[in-house]
């Protein structure tokens, strides 16, 4: 069972039926939408290629709509296709899942033991202090469109709960 594309396929929503966003980018790596598989998958053979307009129709009928890989150029990353493509279907925020890590520390947990967790942060503090979040570019672009990014750990019902509304994990964005 993959937890996480089964909550993103139930639409995120809380026990009650409702969600926080209408519209939010959900960050994960492509392997994790493998279900734990050692092989890979054409994607031509589960979903279409990425059209803005059509991507923003499936969101307007309700459907989810996941966006997998990066732009296709050079010198730009996922977390900056993730920041590019949120920002053309007009999501309300990044929802960030890391394995292993509650959100944001100001240090790498696995390696530092006195790494603090940081609830709460802006984008420019992000990028200040060198926190390894997201690429530079990627967190530029959503500091310059006040586009939040919610991180917070790949964990059994987590992306509900955050899509519900329910404060878990690291918010980052610019007052």
């Amino acid at each position: 069972m993959n937890t996480a594309t089964d909550e993103v396929a139930r639409g995120a929503t809380s026990e009650s039926g409702n969600t926080r966003f209408g519209r939010a980018l959900l960050k994960l790596s492509g392997e994790a939408l493998l279900g734990g598989r050692e092989y890979g998958i054409d994607p031509k053979t589960v979903a279409e290629p990425y059209i803005r307009r059509r991507a923003i129709r499936h969101l307007e009928k309700d459907r989810v709509v996941i966006f997998a890989a990066g732009t296709g150029n050079p010198f730009f990353t996922t977390d900056t296709a993730a920041a590019l493509r949120a920002l053309e279907i007009g999501a309300q925020a990044i929802l960030m899942a890391k394995n292993k890590v509650q959100g944001v520390y100001d240090g790498d947990p696995n390696e530092d033991p006195k790494a603090r967790f940081l609830p709460e942060l802006t984008h420019l503090e992000a990028i200040e202090r060198g926190l390894k979040v997201m690429d530079t570019t990627a967190l530029s672009l959503c500091m310059d469109n006040r586009l939040p990014i919610l991180v917070f750990e790949l964990a059994q019902g987590n992306i509900r709960r955050v899509a519900a509304g329910e404060r878990i994990g690291t918010i980052i964005r610019t007052p």
